[in-house]
């Protein structure tokens, strides 16, 4: 069955909703759908909408809401942190209903697996893997195109023509006669009608909106540059208490005991409690929260908490990385070709853990009543969130309910999967007490100092040479799993090998005749969490300065040598010629005191491939990036560009100063001027090329990071310079 003629079999359901403004703050969901004269339409749904409170018309199991004035809203069960589901989801409603992109509206969707699961993941409500667009490329068009066929059949009923002599150009309906109506004038009507059995999607050749240049501007840009969003973090209600929590400072260290008689005693301090994580500390506000929890004296037992400095784990690794692991991936025979080769290659590569560092900070707002709860946060795992906050209070799941707010960047750190924000912001408002809203915050300091991690990573590489040619390749990976104790753990960890560790280095985009892939994943007590692009943060830079390494020892052009060993990878061919093309590309250099180096990523779907040019004096300087992604169709070619230029800037700031270290398990960095970003003078310019495709969308929130860091090396290689085995490229950098 074509995608064009997919059925479409979720049951209708008819609400009443007045208009909303786009992204505006709502305190309840029910008044956001309840109102009148409108048409909501839902697709993909595991079962017929459920009812609620006894209420048959409020059932959240809609994507489409077109409303009496003519505005449509999208449900978007992708948490918006910077990365544009918003706009790109809008847009392929907007296509489907050929309505007038000035109509379109975006709010995020309630909690409700049943309804929003993420058809990536299974039954799991959770933005991640950068699956939003992919995940939803035909559930969505589907539901908007059931849409535009009950408007159509409702205006011929009005005007008793055929519904095929009906058109619809921006927004307007228009027969043969010239009648013209808007969909706000049939919404009400439509809502009365069977939901089609069969919808035909738009052929690509019809497009005016996906993959336009400037066809549509962002839904949420304008709101975020006045400051009219509104974030957790703005949340302030009445009889509302501003909490924070002292934790331990090193992971898994445990409270023993506390006096609170100082904290007490300050203006504006109401009360402090021992709660799971830690000691809350509740308050009129956010200086009186931060004064009294400084005035805590606080005992801590760290028998049982990891005490060991990032020297000492690193050392660990390396001893592992010379042994055997489990096996993650291999063909041919590496062990033989390694032994009987002409010349044998080594390289290591080291990866320090790496904070996510999002502009907003971990922050929550919740409000019970003993028998219900709502809780507003950003977000970014609605399900395991939403379970562990009625497990908490206790509650029936069905009496809690999530708001998901914009947030203020994420780069993972949202995606919560264990007793974790979510569970702390449950326990702070069960030890309060009901009828008593709290709001959690962490500070730029808790956050740094608060684990959740990207893992230390060791790589061990060798590389066989032989009449010329590379003959074998072996890399033993050393790291934490991110995924065991996760909700991910059955899918992802297979034979005590995680998929996260090992993505991108598993299987390579090189034709090599002996391959071997291992990975050891030694237990330590630091809590680790999926970082911008996950694993491919370090198998990107180990297998693409590796590569390069091996091709500059063959005498080989980087981008040729890496062509002639992408036979079976066109895809990830046609991104290599494009960059260069795009970069002119006539050899690395160096000229005039600069280098170009190469690296050619697959994540995600995607495929990146990104030259650097580059100079060094003190450090590093990298002058321009030019860029080429495939990432199927690009439905909003500017979001597209966007982040692959956001992802070089950000994924450039790690590698070069980047890092979080431990001594004697307590986290050194603490803010901004010890965890260093890239700074707007070290932003290079950017030049970026979208490989035309017609292969259904794949990610663009994460590939643009990974293959700066190898590319910057390579070019350093090229000036002469060691390519940095360690990272970050420059120590000390705070």
């Amino acid at each position: 069955m074509s995608a064009s003629a997919l059925p479409f079999t979720a049951p209708l359901m008819r609400w009443r909703a007045e208009p909303v403004t786009a992204l505006a703050h709502s305190p309840s969901r029910r008044a956001v759908l309840a109102g009148a004269g409108a048409l909501v339409i839902g697709a993909y749904l595991p079962k017929a909408a459920k009812a609620r409170q006894g209420d048959p018309l409020f059932a959240p199991n809609a994507f489409v809401r077109i409303a009496a004035d003519s505005t449509v809203t999208v449900l978007v069960k992708h948490i918006e942190v910077g990365q544009g589901p918003f706009t790109g989801l809008a847009t392929l409603v907007a296509e489907e209903l050929d309505a007038d992109w000035s109509q379109m509206r975006a709010e995020h969707a309630p909690a409700d697996v049943e309804l929003y699961a993420n058809l990536v993941f299974g039954h799991l409500q959770v933005t991640g893997g950068s699956t939003a667009m992919a995940n939803s490329w035909v559930q969505i068009r589907q539901a908007a195109a059931a849409a535009r066929v009950m408007l159509l059949q409702a205006a011929a009923a009005a005007w008793k023509v055929p519904a095929v002599e009906i058109g619809i150009e921006r927004g307007v309906l228009q027969d043969p006669s010239g009648r013209r109506g808007s969909f706000g004038d049939f919404a009400g009507e439509a809502a009365k009608l069977p939901l089609p059995k069969n919808v035909q999607l738009k052929p690509a050749a019809a497009y005016r909106l996906i993959g336009r240049e400037g066809a549509v501007k962002r839904l949420d840009s304008a709101i975020k540059s006045t400051g009219r969003a509104r974030f957790t973090i703005d949340i302030r209600e009445p009889n509302m208490l501003t909490v924070v929590v002292a934790r331990p400072p090193r992971f898994g260290g445990k409270l023993v005991s506390f006096d609170a008689t100082q904290a007490l005693k300050i203006r504006g301090v109401v009360d402090v409690k021992s709660i799971g994580s830690g000691v809350a500390v509740y308050a009129e506000g956010m200086w009186p929260a931060l004064k009294g929890r400084e005035a805590l004296k606080v005992s801590w037992d760290d028998s049982a908490a990891e005490t060991r400095s990032s020297p000492d784990i690193v050392a660990h690794y390396r001893e592992l990385a010379r042994s055997k692991g489990a096996v993650a991936g291999s063909h041919g025979d590496a062990a033989t070709a390694l032994a009987g080769a002409e010349r044998v290659i080594e390289a290591e590569y080291t990866f320090p853990y790496l904070a996510h560092a999002p502009m907003e900070p971990l922050d929550g707002y919740l409000a019970w009543n003993g028998e219900q709860a709502l809780a507003r946060f950003g977000s970014q795992f609605q399900t395991p969130e939403h379970q562990m906050i009625a497990d908490v209070l206790g509650l029936p799941l069905e009496r809690v309910s999530i708001e998901t707010m914009i947030a203020g960047g994420s780069f993972g750190r949202r995606a919560q999967h264990s007793q974790h924000l979510a569970a702390e912001l449950a326990m702070v408002a069960k030890a309060i007490g009901p009828n008593r809203p709290v709001k959690v915050v962490w500070t730029r300091e808790d956050d740094l100092g608060g684990g959740y991690y990207r893992p230390i990573y060791v790589h061990r590489l060798r590389g066989a040479l032989k009449d010329g040619r590379i003959s074998a390749w072996s890399n033993t990976i050393v790291g934490q799993s991110i995924n065991i104790g996760t909700i991910f753990e059955f899918s992802a960890v297979k034979n005590g090998v995680d998929s996260s560790s090992v993505e991108g280095a598993s299987g390579l985009l090189y034709d090599m005749p002996n391959f071997a892939c291992e990975v050891h994943t030694p237990k330590v007590g630091v809590p680790t969490l999926w970082w911008r692009s996950v694993g491919h943060t370090h198998t990107g830079y180990a297998v693409e300065c590796f590569i390069d390494q091996l091709l500059q020892e063959v005498g080989q052009d980087p981008v040729a040598g890496r062509l002639a060993l992408m036979t079976r990878r066109p895809r990830a061919a046609g991104a290599l010629k494009a960059v260069a093309e795009l970069a002119g590309w006539d050899g690395p250099g160096p000229n005039n005191g600069r280098a170009r180096g190469v690296a050619v990523v697959e994540s995600f779907g995607s495929y990146v491939a990104q030259i650097a040019e580059v100079s060094f004096e003190d450090e590093p300087r990298v002058h321009k990036v030019w860029c080429a992604v495939d990432c199927g169709i690009a439905i909003n070619p500017d979001i597209v560009r966007a982040q692959m230029e956001g992802g070089i800037g950000f994924g450039l700031g790690h590698v070069l100063y980047g890092e979080i270290t431990l001594d004697r398990g307590r986290p050194v960095q603490s803010n901004f001027d010890s965890y260093r970003s890239l700074r707007i003078n070290e932003m290079p310019a950017v030049e970026v090329r979208i490989v035309p495709s017609a292969e259904a969308p794949s990610g663009v929130g994460e590939p643009g990071v990974p293959p700066i860091g190898p590319a910057v090396a390579n070019a350093l290689a090229r000036l002469g310079r060691e390519r940095p085995s360690s990272l970050p490229m420059v120590k000390g950098a705070g």
